[in-house]
């Protein structure tokens, strides 16, 4: 069973003028509650709707709305992957830029990877990679690296765990 969270692209819901977002108190309720208490239950929204004193029907539209507007980008479950016996690294490349756009179609082909990221460095593409074992991994950058031409490739596995749960009031 998956336990559902959200991400966040934008701070901000509906439009005041063009370009700018805002959200009345009921978006702001609704993505409070969903952060880190989305219900595991097989009628989610109605449950949401009872906590908030709203309609299974206005939680529905709303959250769709909220990711129409790009203010939620998913919502899907968080695993502890090591509680899966399940291994995931941190891998950082060098990318050129004429690179990019193909390096980053390769790695987000394969469903380990998690996150994927631009940076403001020489190391400039970090992503997450989680799989059943750290030779999969392996195999799997071979075959980025292979595939781009892109041969610096850090794989970087976490040598201790910090889970940090982060919620943004609204």
């Amino acid at each position: 069973m998956r336990l559902p969270v959200i991400s966040w692209l934008k701070s901000h819901c509906a439009r005041i003028s063009p370009g700018e977002l805002v959200m009345d108190e009921i978006d702001k309720n609704i993505l409070n509650e969903i952060q880190s208490d989305f219900p595991i239950d097989p009628r989610p929204y109605q449950e949401l709707g009872r906590r908030l004193d709203l309609s299974e029907f206005d939680v529905i539209e709303r959250v769709k709305r909220l990711k129409e507007e790009g203010i939620i980008r998913r919502i899907g479950g968080n695993f502890n992957s090591s509680r899966l016996n399940f291994t995931s690294t941190l891998c950082a490349a060098k990318v050129p830029e004429e690179k990019l756009d193909h390096f980053v179609k390769v790695v987000n082909r394969y469903p380990g990877v998690t996150h994927n990221y631009l940076r403001n460095y020489i190391y400039n593409i970090w992503f997450t990679f989680i799989a059943q074992d750290m030779a999969y991994i392996d195999n799997a950058l071979e075959e980025i690296s292979e595939e781009t031409g892109v041969t610096e490739i850090l794989n970087l596995p976490a040598v201790k765990m910090y889970k940090i749960k982060v919620d943004f009031e609204v």
